[in-house]
């Protein structure tokens, strides 16, 4: 299961509050909140979302004025506006702005849910898909890690990028040397777990800042884990409330 990051941008508190815990629940979310456009684009630009859910009812921008803003500063994740109102107009004007979705208010949230997905699923999938992975931006379509706060670029092999990829699309959870090998290599016999752990060690030496103390590829008994963690800590759901 992978780790994403949603923005969730509502000004009012009380819906946001409650939202943002029953996304919480599930694991593989991670959010991050926002009362106004300004809060929501200064978080876009500085940090990777898979998704951004943007209310059009905002204090100080229209939502869709935001989304515009947002596509223009080359932010390609997913964005599904929030509105109490929807006409043919109102989604012509969305959708021209550059949001993919739209769920009109009042809302169950197993709908919102089942459209978060699937837009995840979609973006997953796309050529300019990125993901979070330890202090990295990793843009699998590019074959490249890019670090968050400095801006380095790190090039990847062809076999780094297959690695990186199916440890990310394993949230964090560990994998076998077995299934790695399989995956990357195919089922081969004259590979061996000596050309894996060949390729960890080099790709450690890449990205690490300490190689033999390594806090992003991290081995496991019997395999490897991946740290999909970002920058800020997950919060704990402390209540659930029902969709």
């Amino acid at each position: 299961m992978s780790n994403y990051r949603i923005l969730l941008c509502d000004d009012d508190e009380m819906l946001r509050r409650i939202l943002a815990q029953q996304l919480r629940f599930h694991e593989e979310f991670i959010v991050s909140e926002a009362g106004t456009a300004m809060q929501a684009l200064e978080l876009a630009k500085n940090e990777s979302f898979d998704l951004i859910i943007l209310d059009i009812g905002l204090p100080d921008i229209d939502g869709r004025e935001a989304c515009r803003m947002m596509r223009k500063i080359n932010i390609t994740a997913p964005i599904i506006m929030l509105t109490a109102n929807i006409s043919e107009a109102d989604t012509i004007l969305g959708l021209d702005a550059g949001a993919n979705d739209y769920v009109t208010k009042p809302f169950k949230f197993g709908i919102l849910l089942a459209r978060i997905r699937a837009h995840l699923r979609q973006y997953s999938q796309r050529a300019d898909a990125s993901f979070t992975v330890g202090p990295y931006l990793f843009k699998p379509a590019e074959k490249c890690l890019t670090h968050r706060d400095t801006g380095d670029k790190i090039a990847l092999t062809e076999k780094e990028n297959n690695i990186i990829k199916f440890l990310q699309k394993a949230g964090g959870k560990p994998v076998t040397r077995e299934i790695l090998l399989g995956q990357i290599w195919g089922y081969n016999h004259q590979i061996s777990t000596h050309t894996l752990e060949t390729h960890i060690y080099r790709l450690r030496q890449k990205i690490e800042e300490i190689p033999k103390d390594a806090k992003i590829i991290i081995t496991e008994a019997g395999g490897y884990r991946i740290d999909t963690s970002p920058l800020t800590p997950k919060l704990a759901s402390p209540f659930l409330t029902s969709p």
